[in-house]
């Protein structure tokens, strides 16, 4: 098979969750540990960190990639879903698996793929474990798809879990509360493995000091060691100030802008410094990671800003709590007017992503090419109904180039609502 031929075959013969949704999800690891077992367990061949939670997992992983990049390491990376091509889920030190690498695995082991029938997402897990441990990774950095208990990463065995925000989203699959929620999150708490866990929240704290607790493994809330300040943009980077134990301050850059990034912060700083007998990392390497993450890894649509007047801000938040973060930025930026450009998945309340932003903005409803949307016209209906009006586009790129014709050079334009959305950017 070419690539083309072996991504088809795994969309048209495997569930794929970006198409439809939990019906996609086949609960349980059996299918992963068949699929691995057979491929000769390269899961236990490589050191690993393990990034789960609501919000955050996908830039806390990157981060912590482009640090350990940067300190001289042989980098593994595996995040979902991808935004242009597959191969953006599986990199080594910033490069993505070759579209070559990816046809071979599928002609090799397909029949393998067709007697055990997993999921398109455990598929790609087994692909970056044996491309991960054929490489020799010096390290990998796993981020969970979904929940974490059930999720086909939860497999390997790592060095350290990292678990960031918790919010609303999968309620159907995870629950609907935030300590059921977490109770899921928690599923990546191994036995004598250390956690870090990014932020504190009421509600879910007892959650994971007492799923550490019972795997007997040591737990950090990193937000109570580390303490971090904003000091505003400069040239798109975000300026922070980092304060560990009360010791003096240092500053950092992050070239992840969003204001949400300072609450991630902690866990990557705690995640490293935990692992530096192991893993060690220079204050030098540090900085140059976090001010360098795009460069190095690849990383797109986390409150990105694209070339152009007036300004275009891409964000991939798609629940409610990742909205409500995302606007935090926005409230801090000067501009005339807001141009909002929105789609969003059938299968998600959009009630709620739609009351996570402002009445006053000027939208632009519209809809990706998957069968998960929700269609720009109901989308438009439920806006109306809240108070956030505009015009329905029968996709991103026109409701974009709507935008740019009506916005003055000093507004600001935001697309946000689904990471699918944001994939159809042409200028991503």
């Amino acid at each position: 098979m070419h690539f083309s031929e072996a991504i088809d075959y795994l969309y048209s013969r495997l569930p794929v969750f970006h198409r439809i949704g939990p019906k996609a999800l086949k609960p349980g690891l059996d299918n992963t540990l068949q699929l691995c077992a057979e491929l000769g367990n390269p899961q236990t061949k490589f050191r690993s960190i393990h990034v789960g939670g609501t919000n955050g997992k996908g830039s806390t992983a990157h981060m912590l990639a482009a640090v350990y990049q940067s300190a001289g390491y042989r980098v593994g990376l595996y995040t979902s879903p991808h935004l242009k091509s597959f191969t953006e889920r599986i990199r080594i030190n910033g490069q993505p698996i070759s579209e070559d690498v990816v046809a071979e695995f599928v002609t090799r082991h397909q029949s393998l793929i067709e007697t055990i029938e997993p999921s398109f997402f455990e598929v790609s897990v087994a692909m970056a474990f044996d491309y991960f441990a054929q490489a020799a990774v010096d390290i990998a950095i796993v981020e969970v798809g979904l929940g974490g208990r059930l999720d086909s990463t939860n497999i390997i065995t790592p060095l350290m879990s990292v678990i960031t925000n918790i919010g609303y989203d999968h309620t159907e699959i995870l629950g609907d509360t935030l300590p059921a929620i977490a109770a899921e999150k928690a599923g990546i708490i191994k036995p004598g493995v250390p956690v870090v866990i990014s932020e504190t929240q009421t509600e879910t704290t007892p959650v994971f000091s007492k799923k550490a607790s019972d795997e007997q493994a040591s737990i950090l809330f990193a937000d109570t060691r580390y303490t971090v300040l904003d000091d505003g943009l400069a040239n798109g980077v975000r300026q922070v100030r980092v304060t560990r134990d009360g010791m003096p301050p240092i500053a950092l850059d992050l070239a992840l802008a969003g204001t949400y990034q300072l609450r991630n912060l902690p866990g990557v700083l705690a995640a490293i410094d935990g692992l530096q007998s192991l893993l060690p990392v220079a204050e030098a390497d540090l900085r140059y990671g976090l001010r360098s993450v795009v460069l190095l890894t690849g990383l797109l649509g986390r409150f990105q800003q694209l070339v152009g007047s007036p300004l275009v801000i891409v964000d991939t938040a798609h629940n409610e709590p990742g909205l409500q973060a995302m606007m935090e930025t926005v409230a801090l930026m000067d501009y005339s007017r807001l141009h909002i450009i929105i789609g969003v998945v059938s299968d998600k309340s959009a009630g709620p992503l739609l009351e996570a932003l402002p009445s006053q903005a000027i939208y632009y409803f519209c809809q990706a090419d998957s069968p998960r949307a929700l269609p720009a016209m109901l989308l438009q209906t439920e806006g109306y109904a809240l108070g956030r009006y505009g015009e329905s586009y029968s996709n991103v790129n026109v409701a974009l180039e709507a935008a740019r014709e009506e916005a003055l050079p000093t507004d600001l334009i935001l697309i946000t609502g689904s990471n699918y959305v944001v994939a159809e950017l042409t200028d991503l």
